[in-house]
């Protein structure tokens, strides 16, 4: 059988490692060309080689405009134009009290988790707009609908992003422009490894939390739609 998204190009970031680096292996067994961006050089390298199918490395920070724009414009030149499927991965948590959250810590947050998929989506939108064809995939967050305490900083970025998704689908629709918002619950990766919260965050345990994997498939599944199908929303939780 023919791979779902042969002859198809994928840009995801986050790439290096949890639900972005699942996500750029799932595209890449589809057929897809996937460009990856993440900071750490020599971890997305390796990730590369192992994904294979042509896939290639850009080093990146996407909190870094600068080094944004130099990722983006390696993006079209190496694939020959915009993706078509951009998957916004990459991302940045942490568990503080309001009180306790330093001004630059809430804007890190907001950067990392709004500013940085508004900016890479509003690079490539116009060309997709222009050739009827691209999908847009958004990864929030199970705190992007639901409150929680400590995650004030967080919690504003994801429903951010989740007021984004929702205006880019009103903007997009009928363009041939597909946008999706998978938003996970608790999802067992690296970046758990250093988060500590108080007794009243109520955090869950690691061996209850979501797989990458598992978050994979639904963004795999939601770009391997027909092209008249756009999933609005994925929401997924541990069963």
């Amino acid at each position: 059988m023919t791979a779902p998204l042969a002859g198809r190009t994928a840009v995801v970031t986050g790439g290096s490692r949890g639900i972005g680096r699942a996500t750029a292996e799932r595209l890449a067994g589809a057929g897809a060309r996937v460009a990856l961006l993440a900071r750490g050089k020599e971890t997305l390298q390796e990730v590369v080689r192992e994904i294979g199918h042509d896939s290639i490395a850009i080093p990146c920070d996407v909190t870094d405009r600068d080094s944004l724009t130099r990722a983006t414009a390696r993006i079209v030149d190496e694939l020959g134009g915009a993706p078509d499927v951009l998957v916004n991965a990459a991302g940045a948590f942490q568990l503080a009290r309001v009180d306790e959250t330093a001004p630059a810590q809430f804007a890190a947050l907001i950067e990392a988790n709004l500013v940085a998929p508004f900016v890479v989506t509003r690079t490539f939108l116009p060309e997709m707009r222009s050739r009827g064809r691209g999908h847009v995939v958004s990864v929030g967050s199970v705190a992007d609908r639901a409150i929680y305490p400590e995650n004030g900083a967080y919690s504003a970025s994801k429903f951010g992003l989740r007021a984004l998704h929702a205006v880019l689908r009103e903007e997009l629709r009928g363009s041939g422009v597909r946008t999706t918002l998978v938003s996970p619950g608790p999802t067992d990766t690296a970046l758990w490894d250093v988060v500590q919260g108080s007794p009243e965050t109520h955090l869950v345990a690691r061996d209850r939390m979501l797989q990458a994997g598992a978050v994979a498939d639904a963004i795999l599944f939601a770009v391997t739609r027909p092209v008249d199908v756009n999933i609005d929303e994925l929401r997924l939780s541990p069963a």
